[in-house]
């Protein structure tokens, strides 16, 4: 049974966790009262994509949709830190753009082998406590508690990175041209949609000068594809990356002229720019009487595009010696052929905010406080520890959270939401 063609995946990642600050102290015979010592946490591991030049599908992706990278280890006595976690690299093919789900934004578009892209920052590791220590405090029970790792909704779209791209209506005769020039085996047979999901293979070109290009067999499309008929944009948008087009007009059908055109509006509609790269316009089917009648009339109209014509049959391989010397002249040499494609591609790199900003809105009963900031205080706070908790308010006072709190009308008891956190307000004691 053939692997399922999967171009399209939506997965949940999720980076480890940093490791907590450890609150400890010097046990040593000759030290009675030995001061902090507590070590910090292990930063916890991120998780990146890597573009894996053995990959062509987002096959790996089919039944499992959740990846976690490991967090980073407890903080120990004697200033020991925490193991890092490990950070996580997931293979994609080269073609694959990375979208954020909540956002909409392209996270990344890669397409060169071995291009990586964090897509899920790892959380800070926790301070232990011999960083609290002070003239005036000298033994300190508070350490950080280590910050959540980024969780992210991402859809995963493959574009496929080829040299050459076969389009054309159903049952055009792609299937059988890409079998007649490459070793590859496509299902073939005399009715329309035969090809479910686009094949590649590798065209040795017979020049003796090392090119192999390679060769994209994109499903038949249709009429209205460009707005999502038939296989629609699921297909469409895997020949935006092919060095050259060959258009494929069966020249058998009942007006060649018409299904050339279909094909031209829909491939307009969806990017203009794919018109404007270099294309061979292919009328196949000659070893076939309809076609032959319908050939000279055909090329007259079609003469005027501007775009090199040939008659062949993919069937009995009449004309293919000709398309291969057509294609050997329209792509680069060998060196050029190693590269992509595409440009180097994409990572999207955006600059964290300082994020000493907040903002305070009421939230059923409750007052909820947003802001970079205030969030990864109250996620590394132990409030367990009551050195802890008066640092995390002493804090809210400092960035000025509390006076705003104070502004917006809450009073002694109400809940403060920050994060996934609920607190009960109290002013601090000086206050009172």
């Amino acid at each position: 049974m053939r692997a399922m063609f999967l171009d399209d995946v939506r997965i949940v990642v999720r980076a480890g966790a940093g490791g907590d600050g450890a609150s400890t102290f010097r046990r040593e015979a000759h030290v009675p009262r030995g001061g902090p010592d507590g070590g910090d946490g292990g930063r916890g591991g991120s998780v990146y994509l890597r573009v894996d030049a053995g990959q062509t599908t987002l096959h790996d992706f089919r039944f499992k949709h959740h990846f976690t990278a490991t967090s980073g280890g407890r903080g120990e006595r004697s200033k020991r830190h925490g193991k890092a976690g490990e950070d996580l690299y997931l293979a994609v093919p080269p073609g694959t753009g990375v979208i954020d789900i909540a956002s909409g934004e392209l996270v990344a578009d890669l397409v060169a082998v071995g291009q990586t892209a964090m897509i899920a920052r790892g959380g800070r590791a926790g301070l232990g406590n011999v960083h609290f220590a002070t003239a005036t405090h000298q033994a300190p029970k508070h350490a950080q508690k280590g910050e959540p790792g980024e969780e992210r909704e991402l859809r995963l779209e493959l574009r496929l990175i080829a040299d050459i791209g076969l389009v054309g209506l159903p049952n055009a005769g792609k299937s059988t041209l890409l079998a007649a020039l490459t070793a590859a085996t496509p299902k073939i047979a005399a009715y329309p949609f035969t090809t479910l999901e686009p094949n590649l293979g590798v065209m040795d070109l017979g020049l003796d000068d090392g090119r192999r290009p390679t060769i994209a067999d994109v499903p038949g499309l249709i009429e209205g594809a460009s707005d999502g008929a038939g296989l629609g944009h699921a297909f469409l948008r895997h020949v935006e990356r092919t060095r050259i087009l060959i258009h494929i007009v069966d020249g058998s059908a009942r007006d060649p002229l018409w299904d050339h055109n279909v094909i031209r509006d829909e491939l307009k509609a969806h990017d203009p720019a794919l018109l404007a790269k270099p294309m061979l316009i292919v009328f196949n089917k000659m070893d076939l009487a309809e076609a032959r009648d319908a050939w000279p009339a055909f090329d007259a109209a079609v003469r005027g595009l501007g775009v090199p014509v040939l008659a062949i049959s993919a069937d009995s391989g009449e004309g293919l010696d000709q398309l291969r010397t057509a294609l050997g002249d329209l792509l680069p040499d060998a060196d050029g052929l190693a590269e992509p494609p595409d440009p180097a591609g994409v990572v999207i790199h955006r600059l964290e905010a300082p994020g000493d900003g907040f903002t305070i809105e009421r939230e059923d009963v409750a007052f909820r406080v947003r802001g970079k900031r205030v969030e990864r205080l109250v996620t590394q706070t132990n409030f367990e520890v009551e050195e802890s908790a008066e640092r995390f308010q002493r804090e809210l006072a400092r960035n000025g959270v509390d006076s705003a709190l104070r502004k917006a009308g809450i009073r002694s008891g109400d809940a403060v939401r920050i994060a996934a956190v609920e607190l009960e307000w109290e002013p601090l004691e000086d206050d009172r």
